[in-house]
């Protein structure tokens, strides 16, 4: 039964081979751009590479501090991140790291404009850098305070050309700082910088001081299954921080937030205990169905056209004993293999696309990996599309009266 559905269907794919390109190219369109959100979106909340520990650590980026007068909404400063969530015990480790700034980085007479963030030794175990070239900052150089940083290799070429980086020193916002490793360039919101340096390298010590600052906490958890707690012992240390003066502050909230509360507490200014990523996620999908609507409809009525040109053939089928299903059956075979065809054409199309992104500069360092779960999603968008569109034409096809339909009739 199945092999005829087939035969039936490349007949009719190629006895209108102009309506089936229309068909074709409005599958492949629209697929196109739900693979290519699609993969944006797993980049963007399920990370790989650099951050592909993601699974298991957190970030606190995000403080609230109340009193009587008082309501300060800010990101975390270096002193509340080292005397309060360092010392986690449910945690393996914690880092505390800059959010990126824009510096003037000067050599050999030109000026470069880099996003500079300053790091403890933590950081460059919790993220996975890869290191092109020397290595990445370490315990001693926080400690000691030295003046060494770590370049992405965009940087390297952009100030060095074809030299080699490493060992070379470079001038940023009136320091001297020497180059000790060449790393990967990165794109994620915990690992984007064009340079790094120690901490203890900054300018001043005032960062030392503050409860709120331009700093985030990455906290690592030894395994997946441990976040929960994670986030209750941060939720547990807010109670207990204290500023400096106790009765302008009196109440202080703290979050601990995957990639995708992260986005969803700053889209819904949510401040509670919910991120509300669920909801986030349910209007994400709400609107890709709903953009896959609209050439499902058009789809509709390319295929009512066409099952109307074959009243004959339903007619004299059903004349000889096809039933309503069988009849429904194939015409969703017909349409499902179409859009799986176009699925494919689809996966193809994005990664070209993908390709044009990350080379275009749009979004800097932006890297997308199209993996088996974007071919996944693709396969399962494909068969839903041809469910969408096929199973209307196909209930109007089953109610055709044989005698009307054998008469050329609707």
């Amino acid at each position: 039964m199945l092999r005829n559905y087939l035969m039936t269907a490349w007949n009719v794919f190629m006895r209108r081979k102009l309506f089936t390109a229309i068909n074709l190219l409005c599958i492949v369109l629209t697929l196109v751009v739900l693979m290519v959100v699609t993969a944006l979106l797993e980049t963007m909340f399920f990370p790989r590479g650099v951050e592909g520990k993601s699974d298991r650590f957190l970030q606190v980026m995000m403080v609230e501090a109340s009193g009587p007068h008082t309501r300060i909404n800010s990101q975390p400063g270096y002193k509340l991140i080292d005397k309060y969530l360092k010392p986690m015990k449910s945690a393996e480790l914690v880092s505390a790291v800059s959010m990126p700034r824009s510096v003037s980085a000067y050599k050999d007479g030109q000026v470069h404009a880099l996003q500079m963030r300053h790091t403890d030794a933590e950081y460059w175990k919790i993220l996975d850098f890869r290191v092109l070239a020397g290595r990445v900052i370490g315990a001693e150089d926080v400690a000691n305070g030295r003046a060494v940083a770590v370049i992405n290799a965009s940087s390297a070429r952009q100030l060095f050309q074809d030299k080699p980086a490493l060992g070379q020193q470079i001038s940023v916002g009136g320091q001297s700082f020497e180059i000790v490793g060449v790393v990967e360039d990165a794109m994620h919101v915990n690992a984007f910088a064009d340079i790094w340096a120690p901490l203890t390298a900054s300018p001043s010590s005032d960062y030392k001081t503050q409860y709120t600052g331009n700093f985030s906490a990455l906290l690592l958890a030894p395994k997946a299954s441990d976040l929960p707690q994670l986030r209750h012992e941060v939720e547990q240390i807010a109670r207990t921080v204290q500023f400096d003066d106790p009765k302008k502050i009196t109440r202080v909230q703290l979050w601990a937030d995957s990639k995708l509360d992260l986005f969803a507490r700053a889209a819904t200014n949510a401040r509670g205990a919910d991120s509300g990523a669920g909801k986030v996620m349910a209007i994400v999908a709400a609107a890709m169905l709903l953009f896959m609507l609209l050439p499902a409809l058009n789809l509709v009525n390319l295929n009512t056209g066409r099952i109307m040109e074959r009243r004959s053939e339903i007619g004299v089928r059903k004349a000889f004993g096809a039933t309503s299903a069988q009849l429904v059956c194939q015409l969703i075979v017909e349409n499902m293999l179409l859009c799986v065809a176009g699925g494919a054409i689809g996966l193809f199309a994005a990664r070209v696309v993908l390709w044009w992104l990350e080379g275009s500069g749009l979004v800097p360092y932006l890297k997308v990996d199209m993996n088996l779960a974007i071919f996944g999603y693709g396969l399962l968008l494909s068969l839903l599309f041809g469910l969408i569109s096929g199973v209307i034409p196909a209930w109007k096809m089953s109610r055709l009266d044989p005698a009307h339909a054998l008469k050329g009739n609707a």
